[in-house]
């Protein structure tokens, strides 16, 4: 066989009419998959998508690959057991806010902790947009919504962190307005073998309107979000002229006076994108802090099903009646 072409993103979309609200955030996260897919090599026939359910779950139905829409939080236990049935296909698990850590918490956990090859996308727009706009576990306290008239009294529940604390092992974050730096992430997300765990802030044109135009508009996001990049000082603004500082206490922020070097350079924070302790400072920034966005936490680590299958002993029907006979599955049904 001689070389095979190379796709673009059109090979990558399906005949299905996109059903979502105008304006939706959604659009942009798709186009953002299906160029990473095209960009990445990846091939149809060697690509599964799973979700759960939710507006962001519809997602496989608009990419040419093979594709399962799931239950209710279920897509993690859904997307490990295809993983493990033929590990060279390329698994990505597709999730909301609501869907993968309300209902879908445990299943999550148990994927990301168990460091299985999946590429994890999670919508968060702070609301449940599919069942009209219940408020979900990231909504912030204060949020009215059908069930929540008087407004939220929940502490919610932030995703990075909620990924860390469960041992993934690639953790970053982005905007869907922001398709430039989107793209590049997700490519860097397929590079990843182990659990990738990414936060899309996502804009829910209905229920949710404008929840992150404080920090992902374009107007407000070069003085209110860094981009990290490993190995390098952690600066941002539109001139980038801000730059953080880790003091004995916490992270601070200095402006950065080029022509005065009233703070150099050199005294800023340089991202280890390795450095777990770090990854949990960067996630928790909020303002006046600027939102991390990027690539905030990396580790190479063994993957659960590169290690299962590197086993020596018994054939792939043994191995996977052992798993169910031994309770392995257990915390996932």
């Amino acid at each position: 066989m001689g070389d095979r072409p190379q796709l673009t993103f059109k090979d990558f979309a399906t005949d299905q009419e996109v059903r979502w609200c105008p304006g939706c955030g959604d659009y942009a996260i798709l186009k953002a998959v299906q160029r990473a897919l095209a960009e990445g090599g990846a091939r149809p026939e060697n690509t599964v998508f799973v979700s759960g359910i939710g507006c962001s779950s519809r997602l496989p139905y608009y990419v040419d690959t093979f594709g399962f829409h799931t239950i209710h939080g279920r897509a993690p236990a859904v997307a490990t057991g295809v993983k493990l049935a033929n590990p060279e296909l390329e698994v990505w698990v597709i999730t909301g806010d609501g869907d993968g850590l309300s209902i879908g918490g445990n299943h999550l956990l148990h994927a990301l902790r168990r460091n299985v090859d999946l590429n994890i996308l999670l919508f968060n727009n702070e609301i449940y947009g599919l069942t009209k706009g219940q408020y979900s576990p990231t909504s912030r306290p204060g949020t009215r919504s059908p069930t929540t008239p008087l407004g939220s009294f929940d502490r919610p529940v932030h995703p990075g962190s909620f990924a860390l604390g469960a041992g993934a092992t690639f953790v970053a974050r982005c905007a869907d307005i922001d398709q430039k730096n989107m793209l590049r992430l997700l490519l860097e997300t397929r590079k990843h073998k182990g659990s990738s765990f990414v936060e899309i802030l996502q804009n829910c044109i209905v229920y949710n309107k404008d929840i992150w135009d404080d920090v992902a508009a374009k107007k407000n996001a070069p003085e209110h979000t860094v981009w990290l990049s490993h190995g390098e000082p952690v600066r941002f603004g539109r001139n980038m002229n801000r730059g953080l500082r880790l003091n004995p206490k916490t992270l601070t922020v200095s402006e950065v006076n080029l022509e005065e070097e009233a703070v150099e350079e050199a005294d800023l924070l340089v991202h280890d994108e390795t450095n777990r302790v770090l990854a949990q400072m960067l996630l928790a920034m909020k303002p006046p802090l600027p939102v991390a966005m990027g690539v905030i936490y990396r580790q190479d680590e063994p993957a659960f099903d590169e290690s299962f299958w590197g086993s020596k002993t018994g054939n792939r029907r043994h191995k996977v009646d052992s798993l169910i006979r031994t309770g392995v599955f257990s915390q996932q049904r």
